[in-house]
């Protein structure tokens, strides 16, 4: 069903808004990795509400919890259950609206489903619901890293017009990290933060733009036709909240492009291996990873929750005025940051496997 994802390293996420918990479950994590439970809860505390005054300030710990599948540090190959408990849940700011279907939610699109909805902050359609991912996708990390060394590094490129263009090769944790927005560009953080509380005083949100690389990811991840890596890679982003557009590699730009500049072509590598002069390609050809950095672009959307007056209609059909309230991010791209790395992971990680199960020798 939609709440998994993954075939060798398969996650299941489950957990509502405003429910007792979230988590995840994840089956096909190597035996024998020494979790390091730190940079997990790292990754959460980078997407928890609350950090800054530039988002939600509903207040969550998201204190991770191993339920299952580790022992004395290391995993077991069993399924490994991680669990967040909701501690700031607030019900009650949604009591007015439970009978009205917000613009731009997934309130109308739920009933339409299901033929009923959890009205308690949306359920599982908010984006609380990637508090299960960004655990999983953690763990994805560091099998990564351990089997391959790769590196992933996500940051915001752009909010509403204010556009960084930072060169990837060049972007480092601690620059993204330096500042509330996330953007490795210390001049365009300052003018996105200036832009996101003009617009949270206005009772309105705004969007942008979340950027992420991958380094040392090998040449051969990836398959033919419909299980290419950046189809993978765009089901992974696109099924983030908010999120409305996705790009490989110079993606869209590459319309304005000749096929001689968009080419990129081949030189030899160190060590006998080989590399491409440019990366327009994202690291990507073919649908598989030709050994060069994957990047990859998502387009978020200003969150739907406006706390301005709109036209809308009740669960009977009738026209009715809404006006939102509770707590609320005004552009949703600072925390978007490690929910994009995460979706990273959890393609690369599951690919990494199918990879080295198919290509073992035999005998």
């Amino acid at each position: 069903m939609g709440s998994s994802t993954g075939r060798i390293f398969r996650v299941t996420t489950w957990g509502e808004s405003h429910g007792g918990a979230l988590g995840a479950v994840i089956e096909g994590c190597p035996p024998g990795l020494t979790l390091d439970l730190a940079a997990i809860q790292r990754d959460l505390d980078r997407r928890r509400p609350g950090q800054s005054s530039l988002v939600t300030q509903r207040k969550e710990p998201d204190q991770l919890q191993v339920l299952s599948g580790l022992f004395e540090g290391r995993t077991l190959g069993t399924p490994l259950s991680l669990v967040v408990f909701n501690k700031d849940a607030d019900p009650s700011a949604y009591v007015p609206f439970k009978d009205l279907y917000r613009p731009s939610h997934a309130d109308f699109t739920y009933d339409a489903r299901y033929g009923l909805r959890n009205w308690q902050g949306g359920g599982r359609s908010s984006a609380r619901e990637t508090v299960a991912r960004v655990a999983a996708g953690a763990v994805a990390k560091q099998v990564l890293g351990v089997g391959l060394g790769v590196e992933i590094q996500g940051w915001v490129d752009r909010v509403g017009d204010v556009l960084a263009g930072c060169d990837p090769a060049t972007v480092t944790f601690e620059a993204v990290e330096a500042n509330p927005v996330r953007c490795p560009d210390a001049a365009c953080a300052a003018e996105m933060e200036t832009l996101i509380k003009a617009v949270r005083a206005d009772g309105d949100t705004v969007g942008g733009v979340v950027r992420c690389l991958a380094r040392g990811v090998p040449a051969g991840l990836g398959d033919p036709v419909f299980d290419k890596l950046e189809a993978d890679l765009a089901k992974a982003m696109l099924s983030l909240p908010a999120a409305k557009g996705f790009e490989s590699g110079t993606g869209f730009g590459a319309v304005s492009m000749r096929g001689s500049t968009h080419n990129d072509p081949f030189v030899p590598g160190p060590d006998g291996t080989v590399r491409t002069r440019t990366n327009h390609s994202g690291g990507i050809q073919g649908g598989i990873s030709n050994g060069m950095p994957v990047v990859v672009s998502v387009a978020f959307k200003p969150v739907a929750t406006i706390f301005q007056e709109q036209d809308t209609v009740d669960a009977s059909g009738r026209a009715a005025r809404i006006k939102p309230r509770g707590r609320h991010d005004p552009c949703v791209v600072p925390r978007a940051v490690p929910m994009v790395e995460a979706g990273m992971a959890l393609v690369l990680c599951d690919h990494w496997l199918r990879h080295r199960a198919q290509n073992a020798p035999l005998g």
